[in-house]
């Protein structure tokens, strides 16, 4: 395992002004192309759904014009929903496609997940509706990983990339699904309740601030623990003095370094060489 405590001053890598081309030419199988929104960085995002048994997935598509079959990246967004602060989800979108790899942001919610988890309802409801829905949201994002995989173009390698509570879904879904093959999570961990039952899970990188009262650090260092015992390849990085979301920030400089070694593993785990 390889762990780093990054002080907060620096980065080791900038990304900025990426451009992001989406080709046109093909829908994936098993996806319905709804519409292509307006342009972001150079190129669109094309709007698609996935029928799953509790409803559709609707995603957001950044993919890349390399050459070859691409790997994918499912994005998972955190309790709020993309609509939090949809340009740092698209941060890591861009990134991943500028490097090579397709991104889909999931938006992976029911709209009785929606209204469960509003800022309405009771937070202990809030709580015991998602260690409920786990299964759930698994089932949800393997549909997706069946629809991208069913593409002619498919290098048949999916990772998944999970903020906060998607960070728990994707490590959930990850444990679940032998087809994952990389796994980032920031700020997150794997469900309570799932612990004693995983077997694998693939190889790991998790991202935490010390700072995080949201999501302690503690769960994070349990995940790596847990990667570690079921032998995968496991990267821990830990941010000082950096509170939950800190690379939502658009002016905190680890907001950069983040992004950037996110996509590293995300390369060397997914593009083949």
């Amino acid at each position: 395992m390889r762990r780093n405590r990054i002080a907060g001053l620096g980065c080791s890598r900038r990304y900025r002004n990426l451009a992001l081309y989406v080709s046109r030419r093909t829908i994936l199988v098993g996806l319905t192309s709804v519409a292509l929104s307006v342009t972001v960085h150079g190129g669109a995002i094309e709007s698609l759904s996935v029928d799953d048994s509790e409803g559709p997935v609707v995603l957001g598509r950044y993919s890349t014009l390399h050459d070859g079959k691409p790997s994918a990246v499912l994005i998972l967004h955190g309790a709020r929903g993309v609509e939090l602060k949809p340009g740092a989800y698209e941060r890591y979108a861009t990134a991943l496609a500028a490097a090579g790899i397709d991104a889909y942001l999931v938006q992976y919610f029911t709209p009785a997940d929606r209204e469960a988890l509003g800022a309405e309802s009771a937070p202990e409801a809030r709580d015991d509706y998602r260690t409920a829905r786990f299964e759930g949201w698994a089932k949800r994002i393997s549909s997706v990983v069946t629809a991208i995989m069913a593409r002619t173009d498919s290098s048949g390698r999916i990772g998944l990339l999970g903020f906060s509570l998607g960070g728990f879904v994707a490590a959930d879904t990850a444990s679940r699904d032998k087809r994952v093959t990389a796994l980032a999570v920031m700020y997150g961990g794997m469900p309570n309740t799932r612990v004693s039952q995983v077997k694998r899970l693939p190889p790991l990188i998790e991202i935490h601030g010390d700072a995080d009262t949201i999501v302690p650090p503690v769960k994070g260092e349990e995940l790596v623990k847990l990667a570690t015992s079921l032998g995968a390849s496991v990267e821990h990085v830990v941010y000082s003095k950096r509170k939950h979301g800190f690379d939502f920030s658009d002016s905190d400089p680890m907001t950069a370094d983040a992004i950037g070694r996110v996509v590293a593993f995300f390369r060397a785990s997914l593009v083949a060489s």
